[in-house]
């Protein structure tokens, strides 16, 4: 059975918001390093597409966290699948997500980076849903923020399915 996707955020309107994205992180950095952190897997099409907006210097470290607790709710605990492969600190860090909501992993997440001594750490999301906010998050770049439905897209999944679609989608459920 094929779902059925229905298109929230179109291609043309997500290239034109990571650019708009790329030049406001741009002018905060000017000549300056930001070391993009991407949480695997969903934000990686995020990133690198972000990443080729910036023109500042650019270097990039990858993180995969699983939040372990109930199936249905993350408990808010990070377990580190894989860490970054160099030291943060002394770093202008900014952290990449596809998609923020509850907040208790990302909140939980942000602690650890902040103790390991950055120069300064910002966070950049694709998607935000605030609707379904439990912890709050200072987001300093958004690019959408959205109802509190299931997407996918843009590295975004279902069952390890669509993450490869160019724009963001709803799956309409029977």
């Amino acid at each position: 059975m094929q779902d059925k996707i229905r298109v929230l955020v179109s291609e043309e309107d997500v290239d034109k918001r990571i650019e708009e994205l790329g030049k406001k992180i741009s002018e905060l950095y000017g000549d300056e390093t930001v070391h993009l952190i991407c949480v695997l897997k969903g934000g990686v099409f995020f990133m690198c597409e972000l990443a080729k907006r910036i023109t500042s210097p650019v270097s990039m470290d990858f993180m995969s966290v699983s939040s372990y607790g109930s199936d249905t709710k993350s408990s808010g605990v990070v377990k580190i699948i894989k860490d970054l492969d160099e030291s943060i600190q002394g770093k202008n860090v900014l952290v990449v997500e596809d998609i923020i909501d509850s907040g208790r992993t990302l909140s939980y997440l942000l602690e650890i980076l902040k103790s390991r001594g950055p120069k300064t750490l910002r966070l950049c999301t694709l998607l935000d849903k605030p609707d379904r906010r439990v912890v709050n998050v200072d987001v300093d770049y958004v690019g959408f923020e959205i109802p509190d439905e299931f997407v996918v897209g843009y590295g975004l999944d279902y069952d390890q399915k669509y993450r490869n679609l160019p724009y963001i989608g709803v799956i309409e459920f029977e």
